[in-house]
């Protein structure tokens, strides 16, 4: 569990095929220089232990060492496929979170790092208000709520406005308003039109809308309360 509050930026240095299989097909291995990033003081992260990586759970597959300050993970297929991991470059710069603890200040909100989709950067508007308009596929739209959480490649932000249709075809937008922090402190200062970047939408609404679609209908026929 996460609470999309990036700690640090990261750089990749290393992208493997995992397995011998080839990277369009198969899985990859991914290497992130952290940039003498350390969550906790004197305690770096530890082999198995979870993190972001652009707001993508992923776990640490070799111990970090004064020798060895890289950071590696394994990405499987499907993560690679539902994800923009499968799209980095080295020298690509991405969000890094360690995960949360039961001492967490939860200054963010619920987050699990599991990927709900991935929307496409529309626009930028590099203002006073600096916001961004993100156009995600009609399946995620039920989820995104005006003034509700959401995840953008990691970093916890609030739905500033719901905008456009979404419907099956045209799928529908949302508007995020950046912070100077935000922007100082994370890598959606780079972003541009166009840009593909992960969703997660927020938990809590996640679960309530698929119990209404799943269950209510039944209740709501035989008669029965839930």
């Amino acid at each position: 569990m996460f609470t999309g509050l990036v700690q640090a930026v990261g750089k990749v240095v290393q992208i493997l095929p995992m397995g011998g299989a080839s990277r369009r097909k198969g899985g990859l291995r991914l290497v992130v220089d952290p940039l003498g990033w350390s969550p906790m003081p004197h305690s770096p992260p530890a082999e198995g232990d979870s993190i972001a990586v652009g707001g993508v759970c992923l776990t640490l597959t070799r111990a970090i060492t004064p020798q060895s300050p890289l950071y590696t993970f394994d990405v499987v297929r499907e993560t690679v496929g539902k994800t923009t991991l499968g799209t980095l470059k080295p020298g690509s710069r991405v969000n890094l979170e360690h995960a949360a603890t039961l001492a967490t200040l939860l200054g963010g909100h619920l987050v699990q790092g599991h990927v709900d989709g991935t929307g496409t950067v529309a626009k930028v508007q590099r203002t006073s208000d600096w916001r961004l308009r993100i156009n995600v596929n009609a399946d995620l739209m039920p989820y995104i709520v005006s003034k509700g959480s959401i995840a953008v490649d990691g970093v916890s932000l609030t739905v500033a406005e719901v905008c456009g249709e979404h419907d099956h075809h045209k799928g529908g937008a949302f508007e995020v308003a950046l912070i100077p922090t935000t922007l100082a402190k994370t890598t959606l200062k780079n972003l541009k039109r166009g840009h593909a970047v992960n969703i997660e939408v927020d938990l809590i609404g996640k679960t309530v809308v698929t119990w209404i679609r799943r269950y209510l209908p039944a209740h709501i026929t035989t008669g029965q309360h839930p």
